[in-house]
Order: structure tokens, then sequence, then C-alpha cells
């Protein structure tokens, strides 16, 4: 094989495993959806985080996801996006408790929360039942 490339096999290996690394950070935000109803955690719920614009005060969406059957949504930013400001995480119920053929009073649930010092970890969960809901910030 040739010096030249071996050299572009060791460039792509090389990206290739800085992105599988990139994939595993963990991130300093995360959440948790707990049904207390069932006991059991919120899978399967789709949710949103937004970045409130301090001169506008417009939110910007950051991360699109879907709890996993822990009920949590890894990889809601990176560490190089969390920054100082208001945020939102908005978490469609309605869509979740319909998928066990039930209603809810609370279509969705926002949680917004501001961040002043963005080298700590956040964990924001989510309690929920199908006519009340809870949340505190944990660690």
């Amino acid at each position: 094989m040739s010096a030249n490339r071996l050299q572009k096999l060791k460039g792509h290996i090389l990206l290739e495993n800085k992105i599988t690394a990139m994939a595993g950070l963990p991130s300093p935000l995360t959440t948790h959806v707990l049904n207390t109803a069932m006991g059991v955690p919120g899978s399967n719920m789709a949710l949103n985080l937004y970045r409130q614009d301090p001169c506008t005060n417009a939110w910007s969406l950051i991360t699109a996801g879907t709890t996993n059957d822990d009920g949590r949504c890894p990889g809601l930013i990176t560490k190089q996006m969390f920054t100082p400001g208001v945020y939102k995480m908005h978490f469609e119920t309605a869509q979740y408790w319909e998928s066990f053929g039930q209603n809810s009073f609370y279509p969705y649930v926002e949680i917004v929360f501001t961040i002043i010092d963005p080298g700590q970890k956040y964990h924001v969960p989510l309690l929920l039942s199908r006519f009340s809901y809870s949340t505190y910030r944990g660690s």
C-alpha cells in the first residue's frame, strides 16, 4: 500500500473514532420522565429543548428528541453549546397519554429554567400523571 493511501485511511479511522467519542459524551443537561401514575419510565415521549434569545425573547430550537425505554433523552446539548441563559424543555404529554388510550389535563408541559453556571451538571426530571406533574433541579 502506498504511503498516501495509508495516510487517507488513517484520516478516516481517526475521524470515525472522533465522531464515536463525541456521540458518547455526556450532556451537561439531562432529563428523566417518570410516569408516576403507572410507576414506569415515561418512554417514547416527544420533547424539544429551546434557548431564549436575550435580546428578542424568541425561542430557538436546540434539540428535538424522544425519550428512550428508560424515560431519558440522551444528548440534549453539547458542552460547547451549553451557555448561560434561559432554556425551556417542552414535553408532548397529550400524545404520550393518547398512546395508552387515555386523555390528559395537560396537552403539554413546559419547564423553563435559567442556567447561570454552564460548568455544572443539570438534571431536570418530569414526574407525570394524567392530571398533575412536578419537577425539580437534580444533579
